[in-house]
């Protein structure tokens, strides 16, 4: 019931009456574990020698980079197309975001296929969402391009197996063994970096600690403003110092 109110196939749920389903990501981020930017790096080389054997992870270096330098969530990264992409040889580029690749049941999409297109949250169909990628960023999606090339409708990123886009239960094991090696042992036994998904939240802490207006911040990240100040209500409370800081400049320069 909740997927069929998602999809718009319903206006409610007929049995709790509910008009949306449970809205996942909204709750306060707990700040331990958010990485820092030192962590974060060290994560992603792990990703690279994670494996048995040196490389056998490589192809998921670009997911995890685009997750944490653009704040994507990975059913985003998942259907980012080589033309989505604009990777200047040198400065800033930019991701232009129109769909995701989300896994559906089975009994849901009349081709037995088990990932379908959606809507961007939050956006109407057709909309797009530009979103500006710092140099390391571009460089890692340029050299993933040139080692590992596009699926046949252009999409950067897919499974080994059979091309589709990269499931949860792949990323979510590489990224726990990348995590392992990337953090010491008292940071790994921690929350810090402890789901892929905070690879996201590590980033708009990021943008939000560099003094990112909460409203530039949500545009990049596709939150609301109120949802933004919520989630990371704590991060924007360790700011506060700096904060003062600057409003007493500016007031004393009147």
């Amino acid at each position: 019931m909740n997927f069929a109110v998602d999809a718009k196939e319903l206006t409610f749920d007929p049995v709790t009456r509910n008009r949306a389903s449970l809205q996942r990501g909204d709750a306060e981020l707990d700040p331990r574990v958010v990485l820092n930017p030192a962590q974060a790096r060290s994560c992603l080389a792990a990703v690279t020698y994670a494996g048995r054997k040196p490389g056998m992870f490589d192809y998921l270096h670009g997911f995890f980079a685009t997750m944490y330098y653009a704040a994507l969530r990975p059913c985003e990264v998942n259907r980012l197309r080589e033309e989505d992409c604009k990777l200047p040889e040198s400065g800033w580029g930019e991701l232009l975001l129109e769909k995701s690749a989300s896994r559906a049941p089975s009994r849901f999409v009349d081709s037995g296929e088990k990932w379908e297109e959606r809507n961007l949250k939050r956006r109407a169909q057709g909309a797009a969402r530009p979103v500006p990628i710092p140099p390391q960023l571009v460089a890692v999606l340029r050299r993933h391009l040139d080692t590992f090339g596009t699926t046949d409708d252009g999409r950067l990123f897919r499974g080994l197996k059979t091309g589709a886009p990269v499931g949860a239960s792949v990323y979510c094991d590489v990224w726990r063994k990348a995590r392992l090696i990337g953090l010491s042992p008292q940071q790994a036994r921690s929350p810090l970096g402890a789901d892929p998904y905070d690879l996201r939240h590590a980033t708009v802490s990021t943008w939000l600690t560099a003094g990112v207006s909460p409203a530039e911040v949500a545009e990049r990240a596709e939150h609301t403003v109120e949802v933004l100040l919520k989630v990371y209500a704590k991060v924007l409370d360790g700011q506060r110092e700096v904060s003062n800081r600057r409003i007493d400049e500016l007031l004393s320069d009147g």
